[in-house]
């Protein structure tokens, strides 16, 4: 599951913006939202992990 979710944020992390018509003006702050969720889910995954 872990290997499916990281697959997925590098793919919309590199190839979004072809995928979905992002504009390039909203790219950087897309990029900075996908990057902080994956980061927040990987602490909360760990927080209730153990």
């Amino acid at each position: 599951m872990v290997g499916l979710a990281a697959a997925m944020f590098v793919g919309l992390f590199a190839f979004g913006a072809q995928f979905f018509g992002w504009s390039e003006a909203a790219h950087e702050q897309l990029h900075l939202g996908l990057f902080l969720s994956f980061v927040l889910g990987i602490i909360c995954g760990y927080k209730t992990r153990g």
